[in-house]
């Protein structure tokens, strides 16, 4: 059962899903459909799971579970899993790699893999003031403030030295 966003609590666990790209204007539509119809059925062995979802700079895909009352069972992460999956081939995407990074360039948002990164850290294209995204994040209130960091405060400054 999809809820407005806010209705989730903060506890609530959280998964973000980081594209390999930007999600093209017309692709958005007809995500937000796909999406919506996911999380619509998505249920844990028939106990409705009260969810909600956003996209992020048309290219995260965030999903929030109140798992107040009830944790998810491994069935329930498995299907959001093959979900995530199936758009990875639909959209010709990768959304399911969490160790290549996003940052801020300007307004923008890159994405680059970890050995381009550190390449670019050589060659002085980041500074200490990159805001990268920590997409390992777990919970609802870890969107508001650790997601979007200073490059310093997250595992990537350690290259910085």
């Amino acid at each position: 059962m999809i809820v407005n966003f806010k209705q989730i609590p903060d506890e609530a666990k959280l998964w973000i899903f980081p594209s390999s790209r930007k999600f093209y204007p017309q692709e958005i539509v007809e995500l937000k459909e796909r999406i919506t119809a996911f999380l619509t059925e998505w249920d844990d062995q028939e106990i409705v799971i009260k969810c909600s979802y956003s996209l992020k700079y048309d290219r995260f895909i965030v999903i929030t579970v109140d798992d107040s009352k009830n944790s998810l069972s491994l069935q329930a992460h498995d299907l959001l899993i093959t979900f995530i999956q199936e758009l990875e081939k639909i959209y010709d995407l990768i959304l399911m790699d969490k160790i290549n990074v996003c940052y801020k360039q300007g307004e923008f948002v890159q994405y680059k893999d970890l050995k381009d990164f550190k390449k670019m850290i050589k060659a002085k294209g980041v500074s200490q003031k990159t805001i990268v995204f920590n997409n390992m994040i777990t919970s609802k209130v870890e969107l508001k403030y650790d997601w979007e960091i200073n490059i310093m405060d997250s595992w990537l400054g350690r290259f910085m030295k």
